[in-house]
């Protein structure tokens, strides 16, 4: 077992690629066995390092499964960016990224179940990732109302922010890995029926 490989000069890259080195392990220790069920010391095992030197690089479990679960939300986010880009009105790209938020986050769900749970301990224990997530949601939400709004193809008399909150908090059923898992059996229609509606409400 290593408690410290070499650093030397090399320092900060090779901090980074150690971390890399334990974020993947981790990675296959969650998807093998679940993130409830691994341990700091499981992980040490399986790379080779011992557990006080894990934990120069991040401070618990939950550390490890944030950078897993970011990583993984980050992907989901870009995708979703990517989705908007390709809607010419702000009622086409509301459409899309929905659609590609939840489809993106049934695939998870499906392909890959134990890295799922991490992102459901991450929503109930309102993990910073979660919480960024949420808020970069929040964010594109805000930027179709904000252009469907100047085009005058939304309604303007609502507050931008409370318009935001209640579109986001609609969706929840769809994007969030707590809520997700018992409506699964109501995808895809009650997804397009609400994306409907949503789009009705804002209609000005």
């Amino acid at each position: 077992m290593t408690d410290a490989p070499a650093l030397s000069s090399t320092r900060g890259p090779a901090e980074h690629a150690v971390r890399d080195q334990i974020i993947e392990a981790a990675n296959d220790c969650f998807a093998q066995y679940g993130y409830a069920k691994t341990t700091v010391a499981d992980l040490a095992r399986e790379i080779g390092f011992s557990k006080a030197y894990i934990y120069r690089f991040f401070e618990s479990k939950q550390a490890i499964g944030e950078a897993i679960c970011g990583a993984r939300l980050d992907r989901i986010l870009n995708a979703a960016r990517a989705a908007i880009d390709e809607g010419e009105s702000a009622s086409d790209k509301f459409r899309h990224f929905f659609r590609s938020i939840t489809a993106l986050s049934v695939e998870l769900f499906f392909d890959d179940r134990k890295i799922y749970e991490i992102a459901a301990s991450a929503a109930g224990e309102k993990w910073a990732t979660a919480r960024a997530y949420t808020e970069s949601l929040r964010t594109m939400v805000g930027e179709i109302v904000r252009e469907g709004r100047e085009k005058g193809e939304f309604e303007r008399k609502t507050p931008l922010d409370e318009t935001c909150r209640a579109i986001c908090t609609a969706m929840m059923p769809f994007v969030d890995p707590l809520h997700l898992e018992r409506n699964l059996d109501l995808l895809p229609d009650a997804q397009t029926e609400l994306t409907g509606l949503i789009l009705r409400s804002l209609a000005p």
